[in-house]
This record gives C-alpha cells, sequence and structure tokens, in this order.
C-alpha cells in the first residue's frame, strides 16, 4: 500500500487498562475517513506499524477524533504525539468467517 492511500497517524492518546477492566486488550480508534482510506472496517484487526514494533489490534470507528489522529488502547511500545501507519491484518477475508 503506498503512503498516498496510507498517509502516517499520529497517536493523540493512549489508554492501558487493568487486569479488572472489562474492556481490555490492544485497539486503535480513527476517524471513519481515516478508516476508509485503508479499506478498514469496525472490528476488523489491522497491524500497527511505530517506530519501535507492530502489534496485531482491533480497529474501532470514532468519529470525535480529529481527521490524523488516533488513540491507542494496550498497545506496547507507543507513545503520544507518535507517528505510526496501520495496514489491514488479511485482504480477502470476511470479518467474521462464522457468518460464511
Amino acid at each position: 500500500m503506498s503512503a498516498v492511500h496510507n498517509p502516517p497517524l499520529r497517536v493523540a492518546q493512549l489508554i492501558a487498562t487493568r487486569a479488572s477492566d472489562a474492556a481490555r486488550g490492544p485497539e486503535i480508534r480513527l476517524r471513519s475517513d481515516d478508516a476508509r482510506m485503508r479499506l478498514v472496517s469496525d472490528g476488523e484487526l489491522v497491524w500497527i506499524h511505530g517506530p519501535r514494533r507492530q502489534e496485531l489490534a482491533t480497529a474501532r470507528i470514532d468519529d470525535s477524533l480529529p481527521r490524523g489522529e488516533v488513540v491507542l488502547r494496550d498497545v506496547a511500545g507507543a507513545s503520544p504525539s507518535e507517528i505510526i501507519t496501520i495496514v489491514k491484518a488479511a485482504y480477502g477475508t470476511p470479518r467474521d468467517p462464522g457468518l460464511v
């Protein structure tokens, strides 16, 4: 995927959860137009590529965010104001194989 169709995103906020929290695990929140540009739908797995590591996370749509900014939850090795890119984990596969 070229940089034209996958421009970098800035980490606006990091959320770290505790073991007692109901909602846990790696997640990235981004605007619907940023997701559409990358062919990502709500609930799909994406690779987050940062300067120190890459990690799989679930994508969630949040149109309250400014364009080009994301919120990361439970993504190790990330820091605020860091520049990342995301890539859809699997092209051509259904989001929920149990529904096919």
